[in-house]
């Protein structure tokens, strides 16, 4: 009943970071306590459940199935790096918007993404080894795009962005998965909770700087959502687009849109506020893309969902 409930709570996960957002905007002291160092210490909780949930099975996976998990690959570090700065410029965003735009473009794929597949039907475990690879590569990754793509609006710090990125996620992943190889026992138990508590600290992370920057929000709410909204749509219906183009069948389709669709807004949030304490409104980008791709994401994943329905029904006659 426990483990049920978990599970079922950490599903509803698209629907507790609407609550939250919303919230946050209209009553931020709510959420407003959860800043600074608390952050930074959530995201790392984030990534160490991660780890906890990945075996060696999921990167072998990599050596077995290296055609989707590189068009993933190739999708997420491509496509919405490229629409990120597309929006910025044709939207004539202003400064600290355009660089949390760029910023989240540039993140690997969200751990919610696994989530959004199962609910969609698509394959989990190509979804977690493509999370796993992007999150291991954003070590390099985010800080060079992010240089080469915001650059023109602020200075980028690119190895400060580097040893942050390792600090908050390669060093807790891998302690993660180290717990699991060498404490099973106790990575077992962790596993049970880890995901549900993933879910609360990304709840809290974008509900305080939602809440930090509400007048912001409200007062330039038309531009800032329209990118947004714009990036993480683009990013699901051209990821889908590019599977198709490769022939891949519509389950993994679905995998890689879901996966270059979202992105690890968390990570984003953190960094913008570390990197860029110059720029207080570039990390509301990062905070309202966990809101909307989580819309976006639970939408897909009901309708592919009822098409998976629909088509077994047909198919049992």
């Amino acid at each position: 009943m426990g483990k049920r409930l978990i599970g079922l709570l950490t599903d509803l996960f698209p629907v507790w970071v609407i609550i939250a957002g919303g919230v946050a905007i209209f009553h931020p002291p709510l959420f407003t306590w959860f800043h600074g160092p608390l952050i930074t210490w959530g995201l790392a909780i984030i990534m160490l459940g991660m780890g906890v949930t990945l075996t060696e099975e999921d990167f072998v996976r990599v050596l077995k199935r290296p055609g989707p998990v590189f068009l993933g690959f190739v999708g997420q570090y491509t496509i919405m790096p490229l629409l990120g700065y597309t929006l910025a410029h044709i939207l004539n965003l202003n400064q600290a918007t355009s660089v949390g735009l760029i910023l989240v473009a540039c993140c690997p794929g969200g751990t919610a993404s696994n989530v959004v597949t199962f609910l969609a039907r698509g394959d989990v475990a190509l979804s977690v080894t493509m999370t796993a690879c992007s999150t291991m590569a954003a070590v390099i990754m985010t800080p060079i795009l992010t240089w080469l793509l915001a650059g023109a609006y602020v200075r980028v710090d690119v190895l400060k962005l580097l040893i942050e990125i390792a600090q908050v996620v390669l060093i807790p992943v891998l302690t993660g998965v180290m717990v699991n190889r060498y404490a099973p026992k106790f990575s077992c138990r962790i596993q049970t909770v880890a995901p549900l508590v993933s879910v609360v600290f990304i709840v809290l992370i974008v509900a305080s700087v939602l809440g930090s920057r509400a007048d912001d929000i409200k007062r330039g709410a038309l531009k800032l959502v329209a990118s947004v909204l714009l990036l993480h749509s683009g990013g699901f219906a051209l990821g889908y687009i590019l599977a198709r183009i490769f022939r891949l069948n519509p389950i993994t389709s679905r995998t890689i849109s879901i996966e270059v669709g979202m992105q690890n807004s968390g990570l984003g949030t953190v960094l913008a506020q570390r990197n860029f304490p110059e720029l207080p409104g570039a990390a509301t980008p990062c905070a309202l893309s966990a809101v909307f791709h989580s819309v976006i994401g639970s939408l897909l994943a009901g309708y592919w969902r009822w098409r998976s329905n629909k088509y077994s029904k047909l198919v049992a006659g």
